[in-house]
């Protein structure tokens, strides 16, 4: 048989043993149920629907811009990456305040979470589009 290796730590399931403290505490306290705060889950609801609803503009956004930019302006290089920043950071703005109507609140619905969704979505669906189109533009 191999030798054990008793200085390895032993792999501990941590799905298993959460099941396992919140039975403990359920049977230490029976009577005390948990509750969810259901006005604070509503705020996070409509927050996460917001921010949703944010990532998909930015998602076609994203494919508008590439396309506008390179196929019908035709720009390319530097001032790509400057259309490309403008609609990044200017258009949640306009979208969120003007197109959604959103209230502006600095503790719920602030700067961060207009920037946040879909930044990621953003880049990568802009570079393919415009790389793809400037490639077809280079065969033509």
């Amino acid at each position: 048989m191999p030798k054990v290796d008793s200085r390895k730590p032993k792999r501990v399931n941590i799905k298993k043993e959460r099941q396992k403290l919140i039975k403990e505490k359920r049977k230490s306290y029976p009577e005390q149920e948990i509750n969810i705060d259901k006005k604070s889950t509503k705020k996070i609801d409509i927050r996460l629907e917001k921010e949703t609803k944010l990532y998909w503009v930015r998602a076609i956004t994203a494919v508008l811009s590439g396309l506008l930019g390179r196929l019908l302006l035709g720009i390319f290089g530097i001032w790509l990456f400057i259309w490309m920043l403008c609609f990044w950071f200017l258009t949640p703005f306009f979208v969120s305040f003007i197109i959604l109507k959103y209230k502006y609140d600095k503790e719920e619905w602030n700067w961060k979470n207009i920037i946040k969704p879909g930044i990621g979505i953003f880049f990568l669906l802009f570079m393919i589009i415009t790389v793809v189109t400037h490639t077809f533009l280079a065969f033509i």
